[in-house]
């Protein structure tokens, strides 16, 4: 029987997951209802969509894996399940990631104003960059199915040390886990830079932006709201993706420390809070998808005060 803090942490985790599915699911809903209104999406609301599809992906995988890991732990024995499960994780966080980090790319160029003739380039083909970094992003998911290894294990030994009292097993390599954690670290270290470098060039192009609004005092301001929007959506995904990948990092190194059981459940619990609290991020962030959550709002007020009134 699980105890009370799995029966806690079970809970915890379907909260996030619902709070994720909502957010993520209403992402979807709008993009596809104006999909079909006009017959077609742009960049922004196609990245959108695609990030809040892996993201619908993650939060799946979390829960399935939160209800073998308090309800059915020793279906943990088996290694083909827990590398299906954490095959479906890695391949929804890994296309999440790099959703996200395209967006934080697309800000940058829709936003940002430089005279160079590299970043003209780029700017009229950002669909073409989008989709470069998308392309290259399935290379480096290669590398992180390695990554598959080091949850299983992590899975496994986490079972057999809840069920037998035991330690590590002789044939585990503690080391080779170390150096998997270290390749996943890597592998995310990537769309960081790339989100980083984004962050700060906006910064720059405000700044650059400013000084000409001071120097020609007459010029109308139309884009210093527009950087500070695009940079607070980029710093946002930033510091989430921090903690993040942050806390499977610790939670992972901490297990092979200490092997202790409770990690595996801190690890799947915080890997909820990025997919869930970004989506609701994206929607306060983007003009159409907060007129329609506020509409949505609205509709929803005025049913329940129906409700009331007519209850009453």
């Amino acid at each position: 029987m699980p105890s009370g803090i799995e029966n806690t942490f079970l809970v915890a985790t379907i909260g996030g997951f619902v709070i994720g599915m909502l957010g993520n699911g209403f992402i979807v809903l709008v993009n596809c209802i104006d999909l079909v209104k006009r017959q077609k999406l742009s960049l922004a609301d196609c990245i959108l969509t695609g990030l809040a599809i892996s993201r619908i992906s993650q939060l799946w995988a979390i829960l399935c894996d939160s209800f073998l890991l308090v309800l059915w732990p020793h279906l943990y024995a088996i290694d083909k399940l827990t590398k299906v499960v954490n095959s479906f994780w890695i391949l929804s966080n890994h296309l999440a990631t790099w959703f996200a980090t395209c967006l934080s790319v697309f800000y940058f160029f829709k936003v940002a104003n430089f005279s160079h003739p590299c970043f003209t380039w780029l700017r009229w083909r950002i669909r073409s960059v989008v989709l470069v970094l998308l392309l290259g992003s399935l290379s480096l998911l290669f590398l992180n199915s390695e990554s598959i290894y080091m949850f299983s294990h992590i899975s496994t030994n986490s079972y057999k040390i809840y069920a037998r009292n035991s330690t590590w097993s002789p044939n585990v390599s503690e080391t080779h886990d170390l150096h998997q954690l270290i390749v996943f670290n890597f592998i995310n270290l990537i769309p960081f830079l790339l989100s980083l470098t984004s962050l700060l060039l906006l910064v720059l192009s405000l700044m650059r932006h400013i000084r000409n609004l001071q120097l020609n005092p007459s010029s109308k301001d139309l884009s210093t709201e527009a950087h500070k929007r695009a940079m607070k959506m980029v710093m946002s995904f930033l510091f989430l993706f921090v903690v993040h990948v942050s806390s499977i990092l610790l939670t992972g190194w901490v297990f092979l420390k200490l092997q202790g059981r409770l990690a595996k459940l801190v690890v799947v619990l915080t890997s909820t809070v990025f997919p869930s609290s970004h989506s609701f991020i994206l929607i306060l962030g983007n003009s159409k998808l907060r007129q329609n959550a506020i509409g949505l709002l609205w509709y929803l007020n005025c049913r329940l005060k129906r409700v009331k009134s007519l209850a009453s």
